[in-house]
């Protein structure tokens, strides 16, 4: 459970990343609020996740899957440039975090 945990709070973090960049600098009240919304949802799962899974393990998954989705919602709705070395860099994120969930113990 304290996985689905995690990757909830890793979504939350690509939502409420993305509402901040919507929010203009918070000038726009709508984005602004989900923006703290988010955060603190994100903060909520990651808090359930890290009472089983070993700190430096969630942590850096959680922010793995926030800078993920943070790429992924940047190229998709900013359109963000996509290079081969930064999809290569992409990757490595991915990969990390597959390996730091294989290696995890919980």
């Amino acid at each position: 459970m304290e996985w689905f945990y995690l990757v909830i709070a890793g979504g939350l973090e690509v939502f409420w990343s993305t509402c901040l960049k919507f929010s203009e600098g918070f000038t726009v009240l709508k984005f602004t609020i989900l923006t703290v919304i988010g955060m603190i949802f994100s903060f909520v799962f990651l808090s359930q996740a890290t009472k089983v899974l070993p700190l430096g393990t969630a942590y850096a998954v959680w922010t793995g899957i926030g800078a993920l989705g943070a790429v992924i919602a940047g190229i998709v709705l900013f359109h963000e440039s996509v290079s081969p070395v930064r999809l290569f860099f992409v990757a490595l994120l991915l990969i990390g975090i597959i390996g730091l969930k294989a290696t995890s113990a919980a």
